[in-house]
């Protein structure tokens, strides 16, 4: 296994397992056939309603606890400082443990600041042993960056050879954040598995082209979460140390960029309209 060092000394797995839409049924055995294929690195959510399941894995699997590295997300309807903290608290119960390593803002909109003051709270406690946020695109990235007590250590963002998020991640090397991709595969929306530049530089290498798109993402330094419910394709996916891309074949799945979205914009209004009616639906459903 590889690793990054996040800005505070953390130590973070450059790949790890990410349990979104893996449902509550499938999710306990997932977690520990990947932990059983090697990964130390799991990535859940609040928003994902199956932090239990991931702590009730870690826990059956007798892996002792400081050997993994855990992230969470702390969902919209939980911003502002208090429901902020009481939330990280709840997550904390569901996966039977003392801290968490990794808690991110999930979304960029509400009240993030009065979320991020309590994740800094939090963060000094030792509950939280880093920080940071997701889908926060370059001028919000700055903003918190520059005016927050405490910089975001992590943003993670859809990243995949389709949308490499050059520009992004430019701002995030110059404010110290480590970038990581929520989607290093695009799901493989617009033929990603089948990109003949992807296609032929895995037989070159005796790799399927998820490994390659794993690999690309590795040598840029991009932390990767790939999820599969299948273990044979988990250590697929894991077996990805074992060799590297040249220059010319970085250049040329560079050359893919098509630098949008393969899902949707945070900054489209009509986006931020359908996470907030996502909100006020749950809330009335809680």
């Amino acid at each position: 296994m590889e690793y990054v060092k996040l800005s505070n000394g953390v130590s973070m797995p450059i790949l790890g397992y990410g349990v979104y839409q893996v449902t509550k049924e499938e999710c306990e055995r997932c977690v520990l056939d990947a932990l059983k294929a090697g990964y130390r690195s799991i990535d859940t959510a609040q928003a994902y309603f199956n932090e239990e399941e991931v702590g009730t894995a870690i826990e059956k699997s007798g892996i002792p606890r400081e050997e993994i590295f855990l992230t969470s997300k702390v969902w919209v309807e939980h911003y502002g400082y208090e429901e902020c903290r009481k939330s990280v608290e709840e997550s904390l119960k569901k996966l039977r443990t003392g801290y968490i390593d990794l808690m991110l803002l999930h979304q960029p909109f509400a009240d993030y600041y009065g979320a991020w003051r309590a994740l800094e709270e939090l963060y000094e406690e030792g509950k939280l042993r880093a920080v940071g946020i997701s889908n926060f695109y370059p001028d919000r990235l700055v903003d918190l960056a520059s005016f927050a007590r405490i910089r975001p250590m992590v943003n993670q963002v859809e990243t995949h050879p389709y949308n490499q998020q050059i520009l992004a991640k430019e701002y995030m090397d110059k404010y110290g954040v480590q970038i990581e991709a929520w989607a290093p595969f695009g799901e493989g929306r617009g033929g990603l598995f089948e990109d003949a530049v992807l296609t032929e530089t895995g037989a070159k290498y005796g790799k399927t082209a998820a490994q390659i798109m794993l690999r690309w993402h590795i040598q840029r330094g991009v932390v990767v979460i790939p999820k599969s419910v299948h273990y044979e394709r988990m250590e697929e996916n894991f077996n990805v140390f074992d060799f590297t891309l040249s220059r010319e074949d970085m250049e040329r799945i560079k050359a893919l960029d098509k630098k949008e979205s393969a899902f949707f914009s945070h900054q489209d209004p009509a986006t931020v309209e359908w996470f907030v009616q996502m909100v006020e639906e749950r809330k009335k459903n809680r």
